[in-house]
């Protein structure tokens, strides 16, 4: 691989521990389920507080839009801690750090439980998302370094499975609590798996064998570096959601705008000079890297359109009870972790990208299938293509993060991890914008700006969401066919090789 030396740490060492080893071919599941309930509990936490905010703004007394904050303040942290703690992990050592984080977050979860005001309950929930991004910033670092490089897809279809569950689970679990129990019950209820997640990982985890830091003396830290990836990533969030809903060509989008790509250059040209940079830029030398992360990002724009949308269009649109909209939902959770699971491991067998191109290429006709909908489209058709999209989103995105993580070397591993959540989350929040923006658009331009739950009772703002809906999924499947170009380059160059 072209310049892989300006990449490998000074003063790493080649673990003595062998993955591949008959003898630990049991280890490799005791510490991904280590990593892996922490991992469910904490994507489950997202939906969870989303369902949760009706009763906790009638609890406070406060507005809906007040409690989004919480959402907002949950979003910002761990897109912008993500990267800088992923190069912390590296340092310091990955049980450690992972152990750290499920303190913050268990810890975090319970004093949400005893919140009094939205102010305690907002910084509480700070407290929660910064473990729940040390959580997500080395969980695919340690999968990937207990299995062997031959099961590296297993193991991240595996992991993209737990993802799968955790986003299914989160709406259930919020929407029967919620039945019976106050909204104080389900910060409880995730702090328990926390504590098993805990007391397992400080027993099975061991750094020899999950790719920590083992050298003399520890590289220095790029403070300035980390400065700068967290205000860029908070800017660039913030300007994307607009969640104050300014207009789009007020001086405050126009300055964030500006604002973001100066801090991004500063940041880039920082990590180019500095001796020892948080974000080795180098690494985008490498092609695989460089387009297995584009192909993420435009993947993920897409995806972020079905989770975001299905929703609205079958309780909003449609009329529909929640529970038709939940088991949808499910369907496509199921499709997403079968689909990982049987196609990382084939991956590993037959190469990653067939298996990526594939799934861009099914996600094309479900995403014309999607944008074909009608207000007379029968519940079970809905099902089947949101099911078959579920698949096709497993097919590509357990090889891709096997390909990305298989292009560094080990010794990046926590940085990638890091780099590869925060892709995700960077083109969910992009995806959820564009379609926003362009459904929003078009309702307005017809002279429709009514709450959502007035679409079924308005024929004509029906129809004016149905053509934002069709418009909305034309362009996200564009945006797909973009990550299916990315996916074709996603191969080492010339005079590239994998290093080990």
């Amino acid at each position: 691989m072209a310049d892989t030396q300006s990449i490998q740490p000074p003063a790493a060492a080649t673990p003595a521990w062998d993955p591949a080893a008959p003898e630990n071919a049991w280890y490799k599941w005791r510490a991904f389920w280590a990593v892996g309930l922490s991992l469910v509990t904490m994507v489950m936490s997202f939906s969870i507080v989303f369902l949760a905010l009706p009763a906790i703004a009638e609890d406070f007394g406060i507005t809906f839009k007040e409690a989004s904050l919480l959402v907002i303040a949950q979003s910002l942290t761990v897109s912008a801690f993500m990267v800088p703690l992923g190069k912390v992990a590296d340092m310091i050592g990955r049980k450690k750090f992972h152990l750290i984080g499920l303190i913050l977050f268990g810890g975090g979860a319970i004093a949400c439980a005893f919140a009094t005001n939205l102010t305690f309950l907002i910084v509480t929930r700070v407290i929660m998302s910064l473990g729940s991004s040390m959580g997500q910033a080395v969980s695919t670092a340690i999968t990937t370094s207990v299995f062997p490089g031959n099961e590296r897809g297993k193991a991240l279809g595996s992991q993209t499975t737990a993802v799968a569950i955790g986003g299914a689970s989160g709406t259930i679990v919020s929407g029967v609590t919620l039945q019976f129990l106050p909204w104080q019950a389900l910060f409880i209820f995730m702090a328990i798996p926390t504590a098993v997640a805990f007391f397992w990982g400080l027993y099975i985890l061991k750094d020899e064998r999950i790719g920590s830091f083992s050298g003399e003396e520890r590289p220095p830290y790029d403070w300035l570096g980390a400065i700068l990836s967290a205000v860029a990533t908070a800017i660039v969030i913030l300007t994307i959601t607009n969640p104050f809903a300014l207009d789009w060509g007020s001086p405050i989008i126009i300055s964030g705008a500006f604002a973001g790509i100066a801090t991004i250059a500063v940041f880039i040209w920082w990590q180019l000079k500095t001796k020892h940079p948080m974000v080795n830029l180098r690494l985008f030398k490498i092609s695989v890297f460089k387009f297995a992360i584009l192909t993420r990002y435009f993947a993920f724009m897409r995806s972020s359109a079905t989770m975001f949308l299905m929703p609205i269009f079958l309780v909003a649109f449609r009329g529909w009870p929640e529970i038709y909209a939940s088991g949808v939902m499910l369907l496509m959770a199921i499709g997403m972790g079968v689909g990982a699971q049987v196609f990382g491991r084939l991956s590993d067998r037959y190469g990653t990208r067939p298996f990526m191109v594939g799934g861009f290429v099914v996600l094309i006709f479900t995403g014309v299938a999607l944008a074909t909908l009608s207000a007379t489209s029968p519940l079970y058709y809905i099902a089947i293509v949101t099911l078959v999209n579920g698949l096709a989103q497993g097919a590509w995105s357990a090889p891709n993060a096997a390909a990305t993580m298989g292009s560094v070397p080990r010794s990046f591993y926590g940085l990638v991890s890091a780099i590869i959540n925060l892709t995700r989350n960077l083109g969910n929040v992009s995806g959820q914008a564009i379609v926003t923006a362009i459904i929003a658009g078009v309702m307005i331009a017809r002279g429709f700006d009514i709450p959502l739950s007035e679409l079924d009772d308005t024929p004509g703002a029906g129809k004016a969401f149905l053509d934002g809906w069709s418009y909305a999924y034309f362009v996200a499947t564009g945006i797909v066919a973009l990550a299916l170009v990315t996916s074709f380059l996603t191969k080492p160059s010339r005079h590239e090789t994998t290093p080990t």
